[in-house]
């Protein structure tokens, strides 16, 4: 007999509305693509290094601020955390925030960067918005709203892929240097190996075609909160399943794995098999 309950923490009922906070967030968002396309491809953009070596420019520092000034107005009681500003306030209910995530595309006048919000209640992301004005593409989804993209004749509804086996699926691991450093080439090898065909895409963008049903995993290393946090709900009410790659439901462990839901467990067991 199939079970009622949810697969996990993230797919799991929201009793509260959350129609208002997604409302908002596609309005922060607006706010944000003004704010970012405003300097995108400048020839005097301001980059700087950050202490951890990665880099940040004007716009991430400016499109943080815009969010955050909106919250500020309208949200006062909430918490936000985002990459460039860190945490203010202490509440249950979270604003997360990148707001260039693939700044190293950004500042070389790639279009493939997004801003990402994200409203997190006791932990777990119920909003999420991902953006990317550089190519006019974005997506969203709320806990029992459904995920959505925009399109030119209005929102579609987003659905994962029916694919049912490893061997027809498409999957992105980001990057070789990522997995290598995180001593999990041996699994990368066994994955590659074991899929119809594999990419690279890198960033956000990987998750939101895995939403639209054009791949069926994406994994990543090395991330924090605001790297991942609004793209959970996105998956999650795709239909998709999101969890750490040790198979946790978690965006602190540093880690992602996201699925068509179908072949979660399966790719899980090849990529533990020792």
């Amino acid at each position: 007999m199939t079970s009622a309950l949810p697969d996990s923490t993230f797919d799991a009922p929201f009793p509260g509305d959350l129609e208002a906070d997604l409302a908002l967030a596609l309005r922060l968002a607006d706010a944000a693509d003004a704010a970012s396309m405003s300097r995108f491809d400048a020839a005097d953009l301001d980059i700087r290094t950050k202490a951890d070596a990665t880099h940040v420019t004007e716009a991430d520092l400016a499109t943080e601020r815009a969010i955050r000034s909106i919250l500020e107005a309208e949200r006062p009681d909430d918490s936000v955390f985002g990459e460039e500003y860190g945490v203010t306030g202490d509440s249950s209910r979270q604003w997360i925030i990148d707001p260039i995530d693939g700044t190293a595309n950004y500042l070389k006048g790639i279009p493939m960067w997004t801003t990402l919000i994200a409203l997190a209640v006791d932990g777990v992301p119920r909003v999420g918005v991902a953006s990317q004005p550089a190519i006019a593409r974005r997506w969203w989804g709320a806990t029992g709203l459904g995920a959505w993209t925009r399109t030119a004749s209005g929102p579609r509804r987003l659905a994962v892929s029916t694919v049912d086996a490893i061997g027809e699926s498409s999957v992105s691991f980001q990057s070789i240097a990522q997995w290598r450093d995180a001593g999990k080439l041996d699994a990368l090898e066994r994955l590659t190996s074991a899929v119809w065909r594999d990419r690279g895409y890198g960033d956000a963008w990987p998750y939101m075609l895995l939403a639209e049903g054009r791949l069926e995993f994406v994994a990543e290393f090395g991330v924090q909160e605001y790297d991942i946090a609004a793209l959970v709900p996105i998956i999650t009410e795709a239909g998709g399943r999101f969890t750490s790659f040790d198979g946790h439901d978690s965006i602190s462990e540093r880690s992602s794995l996201a699925t068509n839901r179908v072949l979660h467990d399966a790719y899980l067991d090849l990529l533990h098999t020792d």
